[in-house]
């Protein structure tokens, strides 16, 4: 007797179909939470979140509110060394930053490596990584001990929170996702000395 695949269940009683969704669910099967709760759950590091928004296209708008607020705080953070202008610049730099990331990892991971995933998918788990860097906002308290501990502890959960963004959003191990992470700064560094150089010939 032959048995068609598609209508065998699995043991746990899901179909091949709901186990495929359950998986890599579909927009209309994710979970829409709100901002204040997605972000809370970016600063915890919680690595369910970068899974959860990558399938969200609705959260595109909060990943750029992610941004914007910690552009925000990190210009306040700065205010003292930087001066006044750096709120605008500083809102200017953190979303131009973004794409430029966000392109960077599409052509490591995706063009170059063939892993699974979309520039908009990225956009929107990367955008939720600048999270942390809320944090800068406490560098208003002027101590030159606790600013160099407040830029650590953002930096290293800025590390953690890319690493983490990068493997849920191409569907990699985190092994693969540090090296993705290593190559796209070497990119990044490349890119900036040609445009500093090409800069600097015009």
């Amino acid at each position: 007797m032959t048995v068609e695949v598609d209508d065998v269940e699995d043991e746990s009683g899901l179909d091949n179909e709901s186990a495929r969704a359950s998986i890599h669910p579909g927009p209309d099967d994710v979970q829409r939470r709100g901002f204040l709760e997605r972000l809370w759950d970016a600063m915890k590091l919680d690595a369910d979140l970068y899974e959860e928004v990558e399938h969200d296209p609705s959260s595109l708008i909060q990943a750029a509110g992610v941004v914007a607020l910690a552009a925000l705080a990190s210009s306040i953070g700065f205010l003292g060394v930087l001066g006044p202008s750096a709120l605008l610049s500083g809102l200017v730099s953190a979303f131009v930053s973004w794409l430029v990331w966000t392109t960077v990892v599409w052509i490591v991971g995706v063009k170059a490596f063939g892993y699974t995933s979309d520039f908009e998918e990225l956009l929107r788990t990367l955008g939720f990584v600048a999270a942390p860097q809320i944090l800068y906002l406490l560098l208003v308290v002027r101590s030159g001990l606790w600013q160099s501990a407040v830029a650590l502890v953002v930096i290293v959960m800025t590390v953690i929170a890319f690493v983490r963004a990068t493997r849920h959003a191409l569907d990699i191990d985190n092994t693969r996702a540090l090296g993705v992470g290593a190559l796209c700064v070497v990119l990044h560094l490349l890119l900036g000395a040609t445009f500093l150089a090409i800069a600097r010939l015009t």
